[in-house]
């Protein structure tokens, strides 16, 4: 990339670190609005699935506001790495078995198998967007 293209992403880093914030506050508030439809994904072998869900959605509503304070960005990125690749194991769960999500929209019951599938890849693009503020 030449110098120019690198100052345009640059210009982008800030705005969205604080978008990458928000997504995940938001997403770990949902654990605690729906925690049943979290509950859900966890694959059966491991135990207590809504001590999972709960604690899942603290890490990411702290890592989600750490991520957007330029002192804890960091440790906050290096957090939410760690977290994408614990509830990986969920995202192929999902893709792989039939799961119906327990209380949400009937158009968000049964999500497609294309979007269940490209959801896993979409894993490392969260990682990779993470990392940019390691």
């Amino acid at each position: 990339m030449n110098a120019v293209s690198l100052s345009t992403i640059a210009r982008f880093k800030r705005p969205l670190r604080y978008a990458m914030g928000v997504l995940y506050v938001v997403a770990g508030v949902m654990h605690f609005v729906v925690p049943s439809a979290y509950a859900g994904v966890i694959p059966p072998l491991f135990p207590q699935p809504l001590t999972l869900v709960y604690l899942s959605g603290i890490a990411e509503i702290v890592l989600g506001v750490g991520v957007m304070v330029q002192r804890t960005q960091r440790l906050a990125a290096w957090g939410l790495i760690a977290l994408l690749v614990a509830v990986f194991p969920a995202n192929v769960y999902m893709a792989t078995s039939d799961v119906v999500l327990a209380d949400v929209s009937p158009a968000l019951k049964t999500p497609s198998t294309i979007a269940l599938w490209l959801r896993l890849p979409m894993q490392g693009v969260l990682i990779a967007w993470a990392w940019w503020y390691t």
